[in-house]
């Protein structure tokens, strides 16, 4: 029986310590598992999102490509 105390004891102490060294981060945690909106699906907003890069990265490739822009002479007039 002594053993088992001593054992929850050093559990307590453990969890403690644990709870003070990392408060800040624990708190930013807890903070936005409170505000976060159980109704909403995080992974729709991953394929919404990768829609969107994939797009834009092609509208970036089409504006880099490797030809050389062709420029008009100006005419001397």
């Amino acid at each position: 029986m002594k053993k088992a105390l001593t054992v929850l004891g050093a559990l307590a102490l453990g969890w403690l310590a644990i709870e003070i060294a990392f408060k800040p981060f624990l708190d930013k945690a807890r903070a936005a598992m409170d505000k976060s909106d159980p109704a909403r699906d995080p992974d729709d907003d991953v394929v919404e999102d990768d829609k969107k890069s994939s797009s834009s990265s092609s509208d970036a490739d089409a504006d880099s490509s490797d030809e050389k822009p062709s420029y008009e002479k100006p005419s001397d007039a």
